[in-house]
C-alpha cells in the first residue's frame, strides 16, 4: 500500500490555503498536493483511496469559499505542469483543466478561431468553467466541448465523449472528481474581427460589473424569466457589507 508521504515532491502538509484562494480566505489544508500530470494526479487519489483519506480538487479557486479553520484530509490543486497546457491544431483545441480560462481565451482568439471570445473577463480554470458550464449572455463553456477527460473518485480515468455531455445554465453532467483536459471544436474566423468582438465583450463588461475589484462574478443564478441583480437591489441590499465581504453597490449580484 503507498503512502501519502510517497508524493512528497509535490506534497505540502499543513499548508495555509488563502494563498491559494482567489478571495485569500482559507485556514490550512491537511495534504496540500500539486500534481504535475495525468499519472501523477491519478496516483494520487489511488492512494488517497487506498488510505481513506477524504479528497477535495480545485483550480482557480474563484468559486469556493474555503473555511478558516482548515479541511481534513487531501487538497489537490490542478494548475500547473501539464495540466495548464493549451494546444491547437486546426479548429480542434486541446486545454489541460489548470489552463487559466482567460489564457485559452486570448490563444484562440490569437489563432483566429471564433467561439470562446464572450468569456474574456471570466476568473478561473477550464476545468471549473467547464464544470459549471461558466458564460454570460452571449455563450458559454461547455457549449463548444466535444469531449472531456476526467477523473473519478476511485482513481479511475476515461473520456467522456459529447454524447456523454450536457451542459445547461451554469450546470454540467460532469460530476466526478476531477477534470483532466477538454477538447474544444471552434469556427475559424478572422483574427481581427474575433479580437474586435472580444474587445467589445470586454467594454460592456467593464461597463456594468465590478471587475476592477476582487469578485469572482455573480453570486446567485437568474431565476426564470427575471435577474438576481435587480432583486437584490430592489431588496435593498446594494452596497451591504459584513465584514470584507461587501454587494457591489455597482451590480447587485456581484
Amino acid at each position: 500500500m503507498s503512502s501519502i508521504e510517497d508524493f512528497k515532491e509535490i506534497l505540502k502538509p499543513s499548508e495555509p490555503l488563502a494563498k491559494y484562494s482567489y478571495f485569500k480566505i482559507g485556514g490550512p489544508a491537511q495534504f496540500l498536493l500539486e500534481p504535475r500530470n495525468a499519472d501523477e494526479l491519478q496516483a494520487v487519489v489511488q492512494c488517497c483511496v487506498e488510505n481513506e483519506i477524504p479528497v477535495r480538487v480545485f483550480g482557480g479557486a474563484s468559486n469556493i469559499l474555503i473555511k478558516d479553520s482548515g479541511v481534513q484530509g487531501a487538497v489537490i490543486r490542478i494548475h500547473a505542469g501539464d495540466f495548464s497546457k493549451i494546444s491547437i491544431e486546426g479548429t480542434t483545441v486541446t486545454a489541460g483543466a489548470g489552463a487559466l480560462l482567460s489564457n485559452l481565451v486570448s490563444e484562440t482568439v490569437k489563432a483566429g478561431l471564433a467561439g470562446l471570445e464572450s468569456l474574456v473577463g471570466i476568473p478561473g480554470t477550464v476545468g471549473g468553467a467547464l464544470h459549471g458550464n461558466a458564460g454570460g449572455h452571449n455563450g458559454d463553456t461547455g457549449q463548444y466541448a466535444t469531449s472531456v477527460t476526467v477523473l473519478t473518485a476511485r482513481g479511475e480515468k476515461f473520456v467522456r465523449t459529447a454524447d456523454e455531455l450536457s451542459f445547461s445554465y451554469r450546470e454540467s453532467s460532469i460530476n466526478e472528481l476531477a477534470i483532466i483536459e477538454a477538447v474544444f471544436e471552434l469556427t475559424a474566423d478572422d483574427s481581427e474581427e474575433v479580437t474586435n468582438r472580444m474587445k467589445k465583450n470586454w467594454i460592456m463588461k467593464k461597463a456594468n460589473q465590478p471587475l476592477t475589484h476582487q469578485s469572482a462574478g455573480c453570486i446567485f443564478k437568474n431565476p426564470r424569466g427575471m435577474h438576481a441583480g435587480a432583486l437584490i437591489e430592489q431588496a435593498g441590499l446594494k452596497g451591504t457589507r459584513i465584514g470584507g465581504a461587501e454587494i457591489s453597490d455597482r451590480h447587485a449580484n456581484f
